[in-house]
């Protein structure tokens, strides 16, 4: 069987992350041949970057062939943005796409080029491949047809996202300096709108009056969005001048691109994970967390429902609210408490045998439901549901 994949590598954009390693999932599938077309980054001011993978994988990546007009395929799968949502060559074809606020927005539309989102899944039998059953309404709320989405979540490659051992561990956190520290972790674009930003800081400025030894590591993504930047102006909406004092020698910025083994070494050195989101589509690094054995604390409501659970979970109450916006737009989102969110971020302080719980059960709870493997098997059953394709008995080592 042949897939002919159009999308995003070398960037690290969730929509490339979640490609990348989903061919490097496909290459280990015996009978199963992949193309992959480069399609245009949505700004110019985004470049390739290399060292995301070790060398070896990353040559895997860039080896893959390009589509032939000579050799027919059986579908197509489209991992890039604007969503392409016409009909392929092949006999099948599926589209990624995710909805963050509840809605697909005008300006995702527009650059589609379609007159409306329902329009234009109706003139086709394109597939669209979602990651949450949060995306998932909101495709249906702006008119794609409930028949032709299918959930398919992210996962986790355990050969890089896993605990440490204790001694390991201990070295690698007196290298990073923090190993007096209880550290809580943030991985994003830094958005404030949709991530939270603000309500973080302004909950760890009241965690470090009871808590001085505690540290925040926010980790931006500067190479593709201006992460600093909305760092800076959440702390002047969110902190008054004397909390801004408080906070500013806790907080530990890395905006910098770090391989995804580097990535892993973050959540292996903090002690939990904390995102009061209101807006996601999936929240990868909640799922790569669970995976290094940390507690994670984050907005109920949202699409961690889908893949989180109070083993390791701590879920901070929320409001489901709505928006009208300037453009016409009515956005859908979960506003956490914020009193409940400084809660949880004091339990996982003090409750140290919900950590050990959470060392265990997270790695355990992601290795039963989401590797990358589990993950490519319902992406396969989406894309060619009558075949069945082999897989080699061996998990590929990835380091």
């Amino acid at each position: 069987m042949h897939i002919i994949i159009e999308g995003w590598r070398f960037l690290p954009h969730s929509y490339a992350i979640v490609n990348q390693f989903q061919l490097l999932e496909m290459l280990n599938r015996k009978h199963l041949k992949i193309s992959h077309r480069d399609m245009p980054y949505v700004s110019k001011n985004w470049q390739p970057v290399t060292g995301l993978f070790p060398p070896t994988l990353e040559a895997a990546l860039r080896n893959i062939p390009s589509p032939s007009s000579q050799q027919p395929a059986d579908a197509t799968l489209r991992m890039y943005a604007p969503f392409n949502l016409s009909c392929s060559t092949t006999k099948r074809t599926a589209v990624f796409g995710s909805t963050e606020w509840g809605i697909v927005t005008k300006s995702i539309i527009n650059g589609m080029d379609v007159n409306s989102f329902a329009e234009a899944h109706s003139q086709g039998d394109t597939i669209i491949i979602t990651p949450s059953n949060w995306s998932k309404n909101g495709l249906i709320r702006s008119g794609a047809e409930a028949s032709r989405i299918v959930v398919v979540p992210h996962g986790v490659n355990p050969n890089i996202y896993h605990p440490l051992p204790t001694a390991e561990r201990k070295t690698l956190r007196q290298k990073l300096g923090i190993d007096n520290y209880f550290v809580f972790l943030n991985v994003g674009v830094m958005c404030n709108s949709s991530q939270g930003v603000g309500r973080l800081l302004k909950a760890f400025a009241t965690i470090v009056d009871h808590y001085p030894d505690t540290k925040l590591i926010l980790k931006g993504r500067d190479a593709i969005f201006p992460s600093k930047d909305s760092i800076a102006k959440a702390s002047k909406l969110s902190l008054t001048d004397a909390e801004m004092e408080k906070v500013q020698s806790r907080i530990i910025y890395v905006g910098n691109t770090l391989s995804f083994l580097e990535l892993a070494q973050l959540y292996q050195s903090a002690n939990a994970y904390v995102s009061p989101y209101l807006a996601e589509g999936f929240n990868l690094p909640i799922l790569e967390a669970a995976a290094c054995g940390l507690p994670t604390i984050c907005t109920k409501g949202g699409p961690t429902d889908d893949f989180t659970n109070s083993d390791f979970a701590l879920a901070i109450d929320s409001k489901l609210q709505t928006n009208h916006t300037n453009d016409g737009d009515t956005l859908h989102f979960v506003v956490p408490k914020q009193e409940h969110l400084i809660e949880l971020m004091q339990t996982v302080i003090e409750k140290t045998l919900f950590l050990d719980k959470a060392r265990e059960a997270g790695p355990k709870w992601v290795l039963q439901h989401f590797t990358w493997k589990q993950v490519v098997d319902k992406l396969l059953d989406a894309l060619i549901p009558s075949v069945k394709l082999s897989r080699p008995t061996f998990e590929p080592i990835i380091l």
